[in-house]
This record gives structure tokens, C-alpha cells and sequence, in this order.
């Protein structure tokens, strides 16, 4: 077969990008950054879909899933304004550069997946912590399920981490079984925090370790807890009494409080340069459960 080349240097040339251009494949960083539904079913039988974002890391052996949940912001008008992470942030960076899928998602009642706010833990004078974290938990639960689905996902050895009421919702879902996790990580878990827009202010704390010790009695993986002392959600005697609680009923986690971080210890895990201090730990807690990865980097992103 013979191709006729225009006698035009410049008609010829514009040919050739143009069919160069459509045998290029796409760029490679639209299929590591997936936006995604994840369906979730509700009591009523009525199906919610759960927006998320998947980070897929370089390769395409199946990888380990880490599931990271968000907290709540203590103001209720910014629930509807909440985002997904992205997965160039610092947090996605650490456990990308190890070979982890990682994957974010609004729960119900926040941002772009929007309906009812289903964790709720009532009045402050009354607060039932535990249903607010089991609600979490049904959210986190079906996001583990979708993602240890995915083709390019292994079905085992999840990874589940949690800040603030995403680690609160952490702790009640270790509670229940959760046959495809391995490993279960706490940043600054709790509820109730900043009460009235007060920092060290909260409702309720005695009730939140009664709560802590409840998930505690049915929690059989061993966990890591991470409270900056600077913490001004869940201050060091607060997440002391939490460990405490959760412990003496039969719950197990490793509790480390690193020292001030920034000017509020509650955005250690999300906040810059926060991973030089819990990189770390989160790698000797991943390593002691055999999932880590003996071939990453040191503990700065």
C-alpha cells in the first residue's frame, strides 16, 4: 500500500502530529484518579449512592485498599461545602508511594453525596455516641465492600483509617466483623468536640468512654490511636479515658499522643508535614500486621 505525502513540507507534517496524536494513548493520571458512586442501601430498602474519589498507585498488580473517612465539622452549615480529598494531597501521596489504593468518600449528609445526616448523636445533655458511630460504621462498610471489589484491588488486607468522627466511626466499626480489614487506624477519633464552637469544650466525655468501652467488649483487631497533645477537640486526659475504656473491656490499640502539632493537634493526619510524625508509627503499626511495604520509602511523604 503506498501513503501519498502532500508535496507541502508543512500540509505533511500537520498530518503526521495529527495521526501521532490520535495513537497516543490517554494520559496515565485520569485512570489513577477515579471519581466514583458508591451504592449504599438503606434501612428502607431505598439505595443512597456515596460519592468518592479512588487513587490507584503506579502498576496494575492488585493492590491493598486503605480507606480513609472524614470527619464531621463541628459547624453544621459547612457539611454540605465538604470535598473529597485529592489524591496529589500529602496523606494520598504517603500510602500511594507504597503501593496502596486509596480511596475517599463523603458519607450521608455531606457534600456532593448530600440527603439525611444520618450520624447524629442527639443533644448534647443526652448523647448517644454509640449509634452515631454504628451509623458511621454502615457508611464505612460499604465503602470497604465496593473497594476491596474493585478489579484492581485485592479482596483481603484492607486498611481502614479514620480522623475525628470518621474515627470515631472507626472505632464502632472494628466492633463488628469486618472479615476483609486487617488493619484499623484512629486519628484523633471522637464526637462531641469543640461544643459550641469552644475549643476544649465537649459534650458529654464521660459518656463517649462508656461508648469507647461498649465497641471495646467486641473488637478483636488490634488497632493504633493517634491524639496530638495539642489536640483541642479531644484533649490528652479526654483520649486518655477513651484508650482506657476501650481496653479494659477487651479492646485492643496501640495509643501514642505525639507531641503539639502546629497550632491544633486535631489536623495532624490532613495538615502539611504532618505525615513526618505519623508516617512512622503508621508503618510499624502496618508492618507488626504484615501488610506493610518493606520495599517504601522512610516515613516522610
Amino acid at each position: 500500500m503506498r501513503v501519498l505525502v502532500p508535496r507541502r513540507p508543512g500540509l505533511a507534517l500537520a498530518l503526521l502530529a495529527a495521526l501521532c496524536a490520535c495513537s497516543t494513548p490517554p494520559p496515565d493520571d485520569a485512570a489513577r484518579d477515579q471519581l466514583r458512586q458508591i451504592p449504599m442501601r438503606n434501612d428502607d430498602g431505598s439505595t443512597v449512592m456515596l460519592a468518592a474519589r479512588v487513587c490507584r498507585p503506579a502498576g496494575d498488580a492488585p493492590a491493598r485498599v486503605v480507606v480513609v473517612n472524614h470527619g464531621s465539622p463541628a459547624n453544621s452549615a459547612a457539611r454540605p461545602r465538604m470535598e473529597l480529598e485529592e489524591c496529589d494531597g500529602e496523606a494520598s501521596r504517603w500510602f500511594l508511594r507504597r503501593g496502596y489504593i486509596v480511596v475517599y468518600a463523603l458519607r450521608r449528609g455531606y457534600g456532593d453525596t448530600g440527603g439525611g445526616w444520618a450520624e447524629t448523636y442527639g443533644s448534647c445533655r443526652h448523647p448517644d455516641y454509640v449509634d452515631a458511630g454504628l451509623e458511621t460504621a454502615r457508611d464505612i462498610a460499604a465503602i470497604v465492600d465496593y473497594a476491596t471489589a474493585l478489579p484492581f484491588a485485592r479482596p483481603d488486607g484492607a486498611i481502614v483509617v479514620g480522623q475525628s468522627a470518621g474515627g470515631w466511626g472507626t472505632i464502632a466499626y472494628a466492633s463488628l466483623p469486618h472479615p476483609r480489614v486487617a488493619a484499623l487506624i484512629v486519628f484523633a477519633g471522637g464526637r462531641g468536640g469543640h461544643r459550641d464552637d469552644i475549643p476544649d469544650s465537649n459534650c458529654g466525655p464521660d459518656r463517649l468512654a462508656e461508648a469507647a468501652g461498649l465497641f471495646g467488649r467486641t473488637s478483636r483487631t488490634p488497632m493504633l490511636w493517634v491524639y496530638a497533645r495539642n489536640d483541642t477537640f479531644f484533649r490528652p486526659e479526654i483520649a486518655e479515658a477513651l484508650h482506657a475504656a476501650f481496653t479494659a473491656s477487651g479492646g485492643q490499640a496501640t495509643f501514642v499522643q505525639p507531641a503539639a502539632y502546629d497550632d491544633e493537634g486535631h489536623r495532624l493526619f490532613l495538615g502539611d508535614g504532618g505525615s513526618a510524625i505519623w508516617g512512622p508509627l503508621v508503618a510499624r503499626y502496618l508492618a507488626q500486621r504484615g501488610i506493610g511495604s518493606p520495599s517504601a520509602p522512610g516515613g516522610a511523604s
